[in-house]
């Protein structure tokens, strides 16, 4: 694992781990914008497809946010990817750690990571920020290209050999299409009767002006509600 040992020359050691985080971060981002061209790649074949089908046609629309955010719109869902700017490592009771993967190497436990959130596309259009998102899975990817994804159901399910998964084109494609599916499946609950009996005069004037009670797919239970744990 790369520490800085008593002993060491710690300016040469801080250019060493610096430099090396810098390394995990930029197989990241690299990776992060390949996960942006294919989300444009699917809403143009989507597009070109079947949005002339309908009358009405359902949307299925990408739109670049930044360098480190992207979104995708289908339906009445939002899927929002996110990578974070920092490097972290797996921590030391993870089973990632006990590989011999991870054993030949350490460094090889130093990941930068991408999220995938599911929001309601009626959350953003009418600015209802109390309604809720949903964390749906995690991408890890090492200075290798080897990825492991924590997840809901299918979508953490099918990516989690770390040692012998390496990201591609491909791979990709299947970590977002795994996510379209299960938020497709993933549907709107009722929440209970007895949460929403009794309402405020200022929780009803505000839901007038602005539809702003909070809404979720899984309102009134615990996001482990689908009986899946993330990571």
């Amino acid at each position: 694992m790369m520490n800085i040992l008593p002993g060491d020359d710690l300016f040469a050691g801080l250019i060493k781990k610096a430099s090396f985080k810098q390394e995990v971060y930029h197989t990241t981002f690299e990776v992060f914008s390949l996960f942006k061209a294919i989300l444009n790649e699917m809403a143009e074949e989507y597009r070109l497809k079947y949005n002339t089908i309908a009358q009405k046609p359902i949307p299925f629309e990408y739109l670049d946010k930044g360098e480190f955010e992207a979104e995708l719109k289908f339906g009445s869902d939002i899927l929002i990817f996110t990578m974070h700017t920092n490097i972290f490592e797996f921590p030391r009771d993870h089973e990632v750690m006990k590989t011999r993967y991870i054993y030949e190497n350490t460094d090889r436990s130093y990941c930068g990571i991408i999220m995938i959130f599911n929001f309601l596309a009626d959350s953003f259009k009418y600015s209802r920020i109390n309604d809720l998102g949903y964390l749906i899975g995690r991408i890890f990817i090492n200075m290798e290209k080897h990825y492991f994804v924590e997840g809901k159901r299918e979508v953490g399910q099918l990516f989690n050999n770390f040692q012998s998964s390496l990201i591609t084109r491909e791979t990709v494609k299947e970590i977002i299409t795994s996510a379209i599916r299960y938020t497709v499946n993933f549907d709107l609950l009722t929440p209970p009767y007895e949460s929403m009996k009794m309402i405020t005069v200022a929780d009803i004037q505000t839901t007038l002006d602005n539809m702003k009670i909070a809404t979720g797919k899984r309102l009134g239970f615990r996001f482990q509600g689908d009986h899946t744990e993330m990571g």
